[in-house]
Parts: structure tokens; sequence; C-alpha cells
């Protein structure tokens, strides 16, 4: 049985990434072929069919390697964050020019034209990444003319290589999104993905699940027994969770319990939750 993560490392019985070649065996290897994701957001699932369970979530402008495409399903893997899964093959379109710009608040619209008040043509995430081709401004409101047609507000977007300068206050702008199960997006978000959107934003790609971000990202600290070492943009980990501090005595995190992207004492925090998963297992410094 091959020790290699399935969830970073494209392999099946029937088939697999050539570059595994020698690693695994499969009954076939293949090179995969480049694409990229055109829907806002799109749910990577851990199997090919529709209630299949989202582990995962990919944006608008997000670059993939397609393995498979078999009854409206795409087999793919993230080239952001080698995350791989299912994705629904319409979510899929050719890879296009390198987009310009991307989506700096939580939720937007594209519309089919500059005008705020015509009906919004599509819903856009934190970190969706456009191509703009043109600005018109109509009733003081500046737009921003999309490779698509449609237009976005261009206060909402920024040029790509411009990224946050605080991880923590692009969380700190999600506070009360709701909480969704494997969400990456700001139409919702689980407790890692609030750490990886987050970090996205900041210019960092990260790994996606609690596991991997608590075994891989910065240094491992000893904040004390009564957690007075911990600063802002610390990382608590819990089995199966994960919180940003925000200062030294808070933190914000998606929480099950609110079921929304919640700020509150790390001290109530971990009480709260030693109750059911146990105290803290890791304390991390990115």
């Amino acid at each position: 049985m091959s020790a290699l993560d399935r969830r970073l490392n494209a392999f099946r019985p029937d088939l697999a990434d050539a570059r595994l070649k020698g690693e695994i065996d499969a009954a076939k290897y293949v090179d995969g072929e480049a694409a990229e994701i055109v829907s806002p957001v799109a749910d990577l699932v851990n199997a090919a069919y529709k209630r299949a369970g989202v582990d995962h979530q990919l944006l608008m402008g997000d670059p993939v390697t397609v393995f498979e495409r078999a009854n409206g399903w795409a087999w793919v893997q993230s080239v952001r964050d080698l995350y791989v899964g299912y994705v629904r093959e319409d979510a899929l379109g050719a890879p296009g020019p390198e987009p310009t710009h991307m989506i700096t608040v939580p939720r937007s619209f594209a519309y089919p034209n500059d005008d705020l008040k015509s009906a919004p043509a599509l819903p856009l995430s934190l970190g969706c990444a456009v191509r703009v081709t043109g600005r018109t401004e109509r009733r003081g409101t500046a737009y921003a003319t999309l490779s698509t047609g449609m237009s976005v507000i261009a206060g909402h977007i920024r040029p790509l290589g411009e990224h946050a300068a605080d991880y923590i206050a692009v969380a700190e702008a999600l506070e009360r999104t709701p909480y969704l199960w494997g969400g990456t997006s700001g139409f919702g978000v689980d407790c890692s993905g609030l750490v990886h959107l987050a970090m996205r934003m900041a210019g960092r790609d990260i790994v996606r699940d609690t596991d991997m971000q608590e075994q891989a990202l910065g240094a491992e600290i000893d904040p004390g027994s009564d957690l007075a070492g911990l600063r802002r943009g610390d990382l608590v980990f819990w089995k199966g969770h994960v919180a940003i501090m925000t200062d030294g005595e808070n933190a914000i995190h998606a929480s099950g319990r609110s079921m929304l992207v919640t700020r509150e004492p790390i001290a109530d925090a971990v009480a709260r939750i030693a109750s059911l998963y146990g105290p803290p297992t890791r304390y991390r410094r990115p």
C-alpha cells in the first residue's frame, strides 16, 4: 500500500499521474492536461457523484491539472496547493492568458454591464481571479471591464501581484462568514479554509487541511501553560481544528459551535473545546 497522501497525489488503482510512475502501481498513467476554474467557486469533492462530500473549494482562475473527464466530472489536481479531487466538468475551461486582478472584498458581483442597478450575472468570492480589459465610470462609480464583457466594481479588485500585508486582517474581514465544511471562499469557510484563504490573499499558497497545516506552517512555539507567549498571527491547533490569534488574548476561527467565523478569548475557546477534543495539540508561528 502506498504511503503517499491521496489528498496531494493523483492515483487510483486504474489511473495515476504519470509523475508517480515507479512510486505506485496503477493500470494506466497519464500526463494530465492544463485547465482552469471558470465558475466563481467550484466544489472539490471526494467522489464523482452529486452528493459526494466536499473536501475543498477552488476559485475562478485557479489552474488545475486534469487527469480524467467522465460522465460530467473531471478528476483534477490543484496547481496551487496540490489537492486532488473531482469537480463538475462545466466548472472547467481552457487555460487563458494570465489573470490580471483578483477580488479583494469578501463577496462581490460581476454585472452584465457597467451599471450597479443591473441584475448581477455572477457572485464572486474573495480570491477569484479575473482579466481586466478596460475601465469605465457611471454615475460616479468606477467599473473594471472584464474579458468576458462583464463589469465589476473597480474598488473591489486589485492587481494580481499586490497582496494583503497582513493575513490576520483578511481573516478579520471574514468575521461572521458562515461556517461551511470544505469551504475556502468568501461565501463560507471551515477552520483550515479560513487560514488557507487568508494566507492566499497575503500571497502565500499553503496546504489545505488542518493536519497538514499543523505539520507545515511556520515554526512550532511554546506559549507557556498560561498561553502568555501567544501573539497576533500565531496559530493554535487542536485535533481537527485551528484558530488564528488576533492579539495575545483573542482568536478568530471558523467555529462549528456558532457556525460562523467567530472572534473570542483564546482561554474560552480552549476551555470549551477541551471537553470535546482535548487541549491544543500544537502552537505555530507562520
